[in-house]
Protein backbone atom coordinates (compact mmCIF):
# COMPACT_ATOMS: atom_id res chain seq x y z
CA UNK A 1 0.00 0.00 0.00
CA UNK A 2 1.63 3.41 -0.99
CA UNK A 3 1.13 5.88 1.49
CA UNK A 4 0.11 9.45 -0.46
CA UNK A 5 0.79 12.91 1.09
CA UNK A 6 -1.75 15.05 0.30
CA UNK A 7 -1.72 17.56 2.20
CA UNK A 8 -4.25 20.45 3.11
CA UNK A 9 -7.86 19.68 1.80
CA UNK A 10 -11.11 20.52 2.61
CA UNK A 11 -13.03 18.40 4.54
CA UNK A 12 -16.34 17.53 2.22
CA UNK A 13 -13.70 17.22 -0.77
CA UNK A 14 -11.61 14.45 0.86
CA UNK A 15 -15.21 12.93 2.19
CA UNK A 16 -16.67 12.79 -1.48
CA UNK A 17 -13.44 11.63 -2.48
CA UNK A 18 -13.39 8.65 -0.55
CA UNK A 19 -17.17 7.23 -1.19
CA UNK A 20 -16.38 8.30 -4.76
CA UNK A 21 -12.99 5.67 -4.80
CA UNK A 22 -15.08 2.85 -2.63
CA UNK A 23 -18.15 3.34 -5.07
CA UNK A 24 -16.02 2.71 -8.26
CA UNK A 25 -13.72 0.23 -6.95
CA UNK A 26 -13.45 -3.38 -8.09
CA UNK A 27 -11.84 -6.56 -6.50
CA UNK A 28 -8.67 -5.68 -8.51
CA UNK A 29 -8.71 -2.19 -7.22
CA UNK A 30 -5.29 -1.37 -5.67
CA UNK A 31 -5.39 -0.30 -1.75
CA UNK A 32 -4.57 3.40 -1.06
CA UNK A 33 -3.33 5.25 1.90
CA UNK A 34 -4.30 9.38 2.23
CA UNK A 35 -2.48 11.03 4.38
CA UNK A 36 -4.18 14.73 4.60
CA UNK A 37 -4.68 17.93 7.13
CA UNK A 38 -8.07 19.62 7.53
CA UNK A 39 -9.01 23.72 7.95
CA UNK A 40 -10.74 23.24 11.11
CA UNK A 41 -14.57 21.13 11.11
CA UNK A 42 -16.07 19.41 13.30
CA UNK A 43 -17.30 16.10 12.09
CA UNK A 44 -20.17 13.77 13.67
CA UNK A 45 -20.72 10.04 13.13
CA UNK A 46 -23.70 8.16 12.73
CA UNK A 47 -24.76 7.80 16.36
CA UNK A 48 -23.62 11.69 16.79
CA UNK A 49 -25.97 13.39 19.51
CA UNK A 50 -26.42 16.78 19.22
CA UNK A 51 -25.66 17.70 23.10
CA UNK A 52 -22.32 16.18 22.50
CA UNK A 53 -21.34 19.51 20.08
CA UNK A 54 -21.60 22.58 22.71
CA UNK A 55 -20.42 25.06 21.67
CA UNK A 56 -19.40 24.97 17.26
CA UNK A 57 -19.31 28.53 17.02
CA UNK A 58 -18.15 29.53 13.31
CA UNK A 59 -16.24 26.29 13.21
CA UNK A 60 -18.69 24.28 9.88
CA UNK A 61 -20.21 20.85 11.16
CA UNK A 62 -20.37 17.97 9.04
CA UNK A 63 -22.66 14.74 9.39
CA UNK A 64 -20.66 11.88 8.40
CA UNK A 65 -21.30 8.05 7.64
CA UNK A 66 -18.70 6.91 10.21
CA UNK A 67 -18.95 5.68 13.64
CA UNK A 68 -19.04 7.30 16.70
CA UNK A 69 -19.39 10.99 18.02
CA UNK A 70 -18.23 14.07 17.57
CA UNK A 71 -14.59 15.21 16.30
CA UNK A 72 -12.73 18.11 15.20
CA UNK A 73 -10.07 18.37 12.67
CA UNK A 74 -7.87 20.84 12.13
CA UNK A 75 -4.34 22.24 10.74
CA UNK A 76 -1.48 20.42 12.89
CA UNK A 77 -3.43 17.36 13.18
CA UNK A 78 -2.49 14.33 10.70
CA UNK A 79 -5.62 12.55 9.18
CA UNK A 80 -5.53 9.13 7.23
CA UNK A 81 -7.57 7.51 5.59
CA UNK A 82 -6.47 3.83 4.50
CA UNK A 83 -9.06 2.38 2.00
CA UNK A 84 -8.69 -1.24 1.84
CA UNK A 85 -10.34 -4.20 0.91
CA UNK A 86 -10.26 -6.36 3.79
CA UNK A 87 -11.88 -9.64 2.16
CA UNK A 88 -9.04 -9.42 0.22
CA UNK A 89 -6.21 -8.37 2.87
CA UNK A 90 -7.73 -11.67 5.10
CA UNK A 91 -8.96 -9.98 8.11
CA UNK A 92 -11.99 -8.51 9.96
CA UNK A 93 -13.16 -4.76 11.20
CA UNK A 94 -12.13 -5.77 14.80
CA UNK A 95 -8.79 -6.56 13.93
CA UNK A 96 -8.30 -3.30 11.17
CA UNK A 97 -9.46 -1.14 13.94
CA UNK A 98 -6.61 -3.11 15.73
CA UNK A 99 -4.23 -2.54 13.51
CA UNK A 100 -5.18 0.95 13.19
CA UNK A 101 -4.88 1.40 16.66
CA UNK A 102 -1.26 -0.49 16.58
CA UNK A 103 -0.30 2.14 14.07
CA UNK A 104 -0.43 5.36 16.21
CA UNK A 105 1.14 3.46 18.79
CA UNK A 106 4.10 2.62 16.86
CA UNK A 107 4.32 6.51 15.72
CA UNK A 108 4.44 7.64 19.07
CA UNK A 109 6.80 4.80 20.34
CA UNK A 110 9.04 6.33 17.66
CA UNK A 111 9.15 9.70 19.64
CA UNK A 112 9.53 7.70 22.85
CA UNK A 113 6.03 8.44 23.80
CA UNK A 114 3.53 5.22 25.27
CA UNK A 115 0.10 5.16 23.88
CA UNK A 116 -2.26 3.67 25.90
CA UNK A 117 -5.67 1.84 24.91
CA UNK A 118 -8.92 2.29 26.85
CA UNK A 119 -11.29 -0.38 27.09
CA UNK A 120 -14.61 0.96 25.24
CA UNK A 121 -13.24 3.68 23.71
CA UNK A 122 -11.51 3.56 20.43
CA UNK A 123 -8.31 5.76 19.80
CA UNK A 124 -5.01 6.21 21.37
CA UNK A 125 -4.34 7.96 25.10
CA UNK A 126 -1.08 8.84 26.73
CA UNK A 127 -0.40 9.73 30.45
CA UNK A 128 0.00 13.67 30.97
CA UNK A 129 2.31 12.70 33.70
CA UNK A 130 4.91 10.65 32.35
CA UNK A 131 4.13 10.25 28.65
CA UNK A 132 6.95 8.05 28.01
CA UNK A 133 6.44 5.87 30.75
CA UNK A 134 5.65 1.96 29.71
CA UNK A 135 3.69 1.59 33.27
CA UNK A 136 0.24 -0.22 32.13
CA UNK A 137 -2.75 1.63 32.97
CA UNK A 138 -4.81 0.73 36.22
CA UNK A 139 -7.67 -2.21 35.93
CA UNK A 140 -11.20 -0.32 35.58
CA UNK A 141 -13.14 -0.64 38.83
CA UNK A 142 -15.94 -3.43 39.78
CA UNK A 143 -19.06 -1.79 38.94
CA UNK A 144 -17.75 1.28 37.59
CA UNK A 145 -20.45 3.00 35.02
CA UNK A 146 -17.68 3.55 31.98
CA UNK A 147 -14.55 3.81 30.82
CA UNK A 148 -11.82 5.76 33.34
CA UNK A 149 -9.37 8.46 31.64
CA UNK A 150 -8.02 9.91 34.99
CA UNK A 151 -4.33 11.19 34.15
CA UNK A 152 -4.84 10.71 30.51
CA UNK A 153 -5.36 12.96 27.33
CA UNK A 154 -6.70 11.36 24.15
CA UNK A 155 -4.01 12.19 21.16
CA UNK A 156 -5.71 9.82 18.60
CA UNK A 157 -9.25 9.30 16.95
CA UNK A 158 -10.45 6.93 14.76
CA UNK A 159 -13.59 6.31 13.23
CA UNK A 160 -14.36 4.07 10.32
CA UNK A 161 -16.90 3.16 8.02
CA UNK A 162 -16.60 -0.28 5.79
CA UNK A 163 -18.74 -0.70 2.81
CA UNK A 164 -19.14 -3.86 0.26
CA UNK A 165 -15.99 -5.02 2.76
CA UNK A 166 -13.93 -2.15 1.96
CA UNK A 167 -12.73 0.61 4.26
CA UNK A 168 -12.51 4.27 4.59
CA UNK A 169 -12.57 7.21 7.15
CA UNK A 170 -9.88 6.65 9.62
CA UNK A 171 -7.65 7.57 12.34
CA UNK A 172 -6.17 11.09 13.29
CA UNK A 173 -3.46 11.73 15.56
CA UNK A 174 -2.90 15.24 16.90
CA UNK A 175 0.42 16.78 15.97
CA UNK A 176 0.88 20.54 16.90
CA UNK A 177 -2.37 22.01 16.64
CA UNK A 178 -4.80 24.58 18.81
CA UNK A 179 -6.34 22.37 21.03
CA UNK A 180 -9.30 25.04 21.90
CA UNK A 181 -12.08 23.47 19.45
CA UNK A 182 -11.69 20.06 21.34
CA UNK A 183 -13.07 22.52 24.29
CA UNK A 184 -16.50 22.90 22.42
CA UNK A 185 -17.69 19.71 22.14
CA UNK A 186 -17.31 16.55 24.22
CA UNK A 187 -14.60 14.90 22.03
CA UNK A 188 -15.39 11.51 20.83
CA UNK A 189 -18.98 11.72 23.14
CA UNK A 190 -17.21 11.87 26.30
CA UNK A 191 -17.96 15.07 28.19
CA UNK A 192 -14.31 16.46 30.16
CA UNK A 193 -12.51 14.38 27.81
CA UNK A 194 -8.91 16.35 27.66
CA UNK A 195 -7.30 16.49 24.34
CA UNK A 196 -3.68 16.41 23.72
CA UNK A 197 -1.30 16.46 20.96
CA UNK A 198 2.86 15.72 20.31
CA UNK A 199 3.94 19.61 20.87
CA UNK A 200 1.93 19.65 24.59
CA UNK A 201 3.31 16.51 25.83
CA UNK A 202 6.99 17.90 24.50
CA UNK A 203 7.61 16.55 20.89
CA UNK A 204 8.53 18.72 18.74
CA UNK A 205 8.26 17.22 15.12
CA UNK A 206 6.52 18.59 11.56
CA UNK A 207 3.46 17.63 9.99
CA UNK A 208 5.76 15.95 7.00
CA UNK A 209 7.42 13.72 9.80
CA UNK A 210 4.59 12.57 11.37
CA UNK A 211 2.34 11.79 8.72
CA UNK A 212 5.84 10.02 6.84
CA UNK A 213 6.20 8.16 10.18
CA UNK A 214 2.17 7.78 10.93
CA UNK A 215 1.93 6.23 6.52
CA UNK A 216 4.96 4.05 7.13
CA UNK A 217 3.53 2.16 10.40
CA UNK A 218 -0.16 1.65 8.73
CA UNK A 219 1.41 0.42 5.45
CA UNK A 220 3.20 -2.04 7.33
CA UNK A 221 0.03 -3.57 9.56
CA UNK A 222 -2.34 -3.56 6.89
CA UNK A 223 -0.76 -5.21 4.66
CA UNK A 224 -2.70 -8.67 4.35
Amino acid sequence: MQAQLRGRVDYPAAYAAMQAFTAARTPATPDELWLCEHPPVFTQGVAGRPDHLLAPGAIPVVATNRGGQVTYHGPGQVVAYPLVDLQRAGYFVKEYVYRLEEAVVRTLAHYGVTGHRVGGAPGIYVRLDAPGSHLGLPAPRPGSAGPSFAGLGKIAALGVKVSRHCTYHGVALNVAMDLEPFRRINPCGYAGLRTVDLSTIGVTTTWNEAAEVLGQKLSALLAP
